[in-house]
């Protein structure tokens, strides 16, 4: 028995389709293994972040909180949203334009001691370059009345 060319053209549609499915799980699944997602300190105090996978997390830099290790790479400083402060540890050069009081989103995870291990830091000029999110943190702070927290020595 011949197969008909009417059958032969729903098989080919069906192979099409099925090859342009996989195409397509192929990229969402690409996308979503690379999406960072942004976290403030106060979401990471409420224990609101990811369990064992990478985030960005913004605010300014706690004034008096930054301390150099011996080894000249390692360094630790404490991230506010003016509500609540999350301790950093990073291991690098930092940049040319992180400071103290200033805006900084850092990429890494929160370890179990609620420590966040920090695999890269990115210094903002000001909070116009600063995510959305966390301008709108500092913006309600400011509209609160709230300052820099600073570290419990």
């Amino acid at each position: 028995m011949a197969i008909k060319a009417r059958h032969k053209r729903f098989v080919l549609i069906g192979i099409g389709l099925a090859l342009v499915g996989l195409a397509a799980m192929l990229i969402l699944n690409a996308f979503q293994s690379n999406m960072v997602f942004f976290y403030t300190p106060t979401q990471v105090d409420k224990g609101e972040v990811p369990k064992n996978t990478g985030f960005r997390i913004g605010g300014l830099v706690v004034p008096g909180s930054l301390k150099r290790g011996g080894d000249g790479l390692s360094v630790s400083f404490v991230i506010t949203d003016t509500a609540k402060t999350v301790p950093v540890i990073y291991k690098g050069v930092l940049p040319d334009l992180f400071k103290e009081g200033k805006g900084v989103v850092a990429q890494g995870k929160v370890g179990a001691d609620g420590i966040f291990m920090a695999s890269e830091v990115l210094a903002k000029h000001d909070e116009n370059y600063m995510p959305p999110e966390a301008a709108e943190a500092l913006k309600r702070a400011k509209e609160q009345g709230k300052t820099l927290v600073m570290p419990a020595k």
